[in-house]
């Protein structure tokens, strides 16, 4: 019996020596793929040594925040690139009669986007839940072919229990619907509400991130894009997701205050492209849709997608594509404020050229760590002038930017390191001088109903809140 119940400590003893030598060894090979990988060198520092002497704490978190590029995503791209390149080229080719140019500042844009500059667009942009609401029924009910629809969070609530009822309506009337959803924002989606829309013939999938065996821990990789294409004619973006928050119906983030934008014209082509990558991804599918431009106005808009399966920091060189555009005026609102060294060095040279950059924030935070962390960079910035808000009357949602007197985006993008390198994110850009000017008209009240925040306000709170704010700031890449 003695020498059994050695026989089982041994055999223990040998179980555990090999967990922990592959283990240590799996670390190893993380740690010199952080090394060959890092975007930065303290990152490459931070992680090969946490991954060396901690292996079992920190082999998961690697696994789930370490990688920066969605490769599986790139594979899947690349797999239908007869097909998506085919439709991308045939597409180029029919929206060279609507080409803005190659000027310098669209052309570097169009050149990190690969998606043509076109003219000959309308846009209508959405204040608020009621008109992002509207706009939603009323792009549906004109739907006659076929509906893309894309969500970051998707909830049956009440404005997603009535989505539901008009996707059926629609569906029951021939509409082909295909409607894609990330399955971490809407990890609240009930099965039955997935259920009764597949039993109308509705074709509802996840983005699922975490596809295939190399991107099963991937969920610090989202889709955050928000897009209803009806047609191939007329589509929406901007701030707001399928939620009753989103209508001002929370009980603290009361009233929720977003913009959106409708899209007519070429340049809806170019936002359906965006949707059939990620479509491809999601169902290794290219559905039949209308290709074909039309124009339904005189305004100038690019689409910028981005994501992390980009070969470029997209959404990043895109912001610092705007801020360099900027000659007397820059506003930026956004919810989210913890951009990186190039961003914040940018503004900086803005605001010194004589830039009036001013940032709009919420003062009201549905994501505590990140306001402290916004914290950490608001000394340094408002040192060379730059001048940053507080929105007092409930919760800050929109993505808008103001660039002097002629060019809008408004999209999903916020000013933080999971837009710039993590999420897949989607913007329009209109160079159009009476949409600037409806947009200057909405930032000027919603500036009235801000507080600007003091310069010197880090420093003259207590080392508590001091420390709070630096740790934070430590998440930053991750936030």
């Amino acid at each position: 019996m003695q020498s059994l119940a050695f026989s089982v400590y041994d055999t223990e003893i040998t179980a555990f020596v090999v967990a922990a030598v592959l283990l240590q060894l799996a670390a190893l090979q993380a740690a010199l793929e952080a090394i060959l990988k890092s975007r930065t060198a303290p990152g490459a520092i931070a992680w090969s040594l946490s991954l060396t002497f901690l292996p079992l704490f920190m082999l998961p978190l690697w696994w789930i925040f370490g990688r920066r590029k969605f490769k599986g995503y790139a594979r899947a791209k690349r797999r239908g690139t007869s097909r998506i390149s085919q439709v991308a080229r045939d597409l180029h080719a029919q929206l060279l009669q609507y080409d803005a140019g190659h000027g310098q500042t669209l052309g570097a844009i169009r050149n990190l986007t690969q998606m043509p500059t076109t003219e000959g667009n309308s846009v209508e942009v959405l204040i608020d839940g009621a008109a992002f609401q509207a706009a939603l029924e009323r792009i549906i009910r004109e739907a006659e072919h076929y509906l893309l629809i894309e969500f970051y969070i998707l909830r049956d609530d009440n404005i997603g229990l009535a989505l539901r009822d008009l996707l059926i309506e629609k569906a029951q009337q021939g509409v082909e619907i295909h409607v894609l959803y990330d399955e971490i924002g809407s990890f609240q989606l009930s099965r039955g509400y997935i259920d009764q829309l597949r039993n109308h013939g509705i074709d509802i999938r996840s983005f699922h991130t975490t596809k295939g065996r190399r991107n099963r821990f991937q969920i610090n990789f989202r889709n955050h894009r928000k897009t209803v294409i009806a047609d191939g004619r007329v589509g929406m973006t901007g701030g707001s997701n399928i939620g009753d928050e989103y209508l001002g119906h929370d009980a603290w983030l009361t009233p929720w205050r977003d913009t959106n934008i409708v899209v007519r014209g070429p340049a809806v082509q170019c936002l359906q492209l965006a949707f059939l990558e990620d479509w491809f991804w999601a169902c290794d599918r290219v559905p039949r849709l209308n290709w074909v431009p039309e124009t339904t106005g005189a305004v100038c808009a690019t689409i910028v997608p981005s994501g992390p399966a980009d070969s470029v920091e997209t959404c990043l060189l895109y912001f610092l594509q705007l801020i360099s555009m900027a000659k007397r005026r820059l506003w930026i609102v956004s919810p989210y404020f913890v951009p990186d060294s190039a961003i914040l060095s940018a503004l900086q040279l803005a605001a010194l050229r004589g830039v009036d950059v001013r940032i709009m924030l919420p003062a009201r935070a549905d994501n505590r760590l990140v306001q402290l962390a916004s914290y950490a960079l608001m000394d340094e910035i408002q040192r060379v002038g730059v001048r940053l808000y507080r929105f007092q009357d409930g919760f800050l949602h929109q993505k808008v930017w103001l660039v002097d007197d002629e060019t809008v985006s408004i999209g999903t993008a916020n000013l933080d390191n999971r837009s710039f390198r993590l999420n897949f994110e989607l913007s329009v850009l209109v160079t159009d001088r009476d949409t600037a000017v409806q947009v200057e008209r909405m930032l000027e009240n919603d500036f009235r109903h801000c507080r600007e925040i003091e310069p010197g306000i880090f420093q003259r709170h207590g080392w508590p809140f001091r420390l709070s704010v630096r740790l934070a700031y430590l998440l930053a890449p991750i936030l």
